[in-house]
């Protein structure tokens, strides 16, 4: 007989309570970037950074970045279009601020699209500072790509995809972990996705806006998922206008009040959970 190969099956994410640790694929920044760096006494006072605040910069070290004026500041580098440009900036509105966001990349806009999803912040601020930084090599500087602030969770945020990250961008990315953890945040790089989660999302996400629901759609569809788990196709069959109710269906999906696993396509034959029941 010949060897059995196992196959591991993928960890479910559910949809009602992952993070955007549970959605991005890992990433972790190589020792050697973080050895290139000068970290040595004193380093949060040499270390600066420039916030924008309408047309005046204000310039603060690193040990007080915490206490620079994000919430008055504008993006350090402004959104530009034009004819010919490889990237694709445009504006994402999120749900969740209730106002649009500029993005640089249609990378970028994923993570924005991600984090209206995931919720549980109070801001996003896109291109929020420049970081001058000194390694090695000299002098550096940096801007990351989003700052996301949260009461007591705030993570600076930048995004590359995996196969474009050169060794600059390393000392830059470790440069930036550095100076968030002296302001007592959390830093990420996000180089994608885990399998079929932005397809759901995505679909998840033609829903997110307010809904009006006259003919009481949510709560049936609540009441039957609250008894057992449904396929999509058969939940919604549950109530009195099935062709209506899959647009409310899709909604409760987006504010996790039911729960689908996001590692599997979203479709008819989903298997849709209470959220926090069994299974989700």
């Amino acid at each position: 007989m010949g060897d059995v190969q196992v196959v591991e099956m993928p960890v479910p994410v559910w949809s009602h309570v992952c993070r955007l640790d549970d959605l991005a694929l890992p990433y972790a920044l190589p020792e050697r970037a973080t050895e290139c760096l000068d970290l040595g006494p004193g380093w949060t006072r040499t270390w600066t950074v420039t916030w924008k605040t309408g047309k005046s910069d204000v310039i603060v070290p690193v040990k007080d970045l915490s206490a620079g004026p994000a919430m008055a500041s504008v993006p350090v580098r402004r959104f530009a279009w034009r004819t010919g440009q490889r990237h694709r900036p445009g504006l994402e509105c999120l749900v969740t601020t209730g106002r649009q966001h500029g993005f640089e990349s249609l990378a970028e806009r994923w993570l924005l699209l991600v984090l209206d999803f995931v919720g549980g912040f109070d801001e996003v601020l896109a291109q929020p500072f420049r970081l001058r930084f000194s390694s090695s090599q000299g002098k550096g500087s940096h801007i990351p790509d989003f700052l996301v602030l949260a009461a007591g969770a705030s993570c600076l945020v930048d995004v590359r995809p995996g196969g474009l990250i050169g060794e600059e961008d390393e000392v830059r990315f470790a440069a930036a972990a550095q100076a968030a953890a002296a302001a007592g945040w959390r830093y990420m790089v996000v180089t994608g996705w885990r399998r079929q989660v932005l397809a759901g999302i995505d679909a998840l996400s033609v829903r997110r806006r307010p809904m009006a629901d006259p003919l009481g759609l949510e709560r049936q569809l609540l009441t039957a998922v609250g008894q057992r788990p449904w396929r999509f196709a058969e939940l919604v069959d549950q109530t009195h206008v099935p062709a209506v109710a899959r647009t409310h269906a899709v909604h409760l999906l987006w504010h996790r009040r039911m729960a689908v696993d996001l590692t599997l396509p979203f479709g008819d034959a989903t298997w849709v959970y209470p959220a926090g029941g069994r299974d989700g």
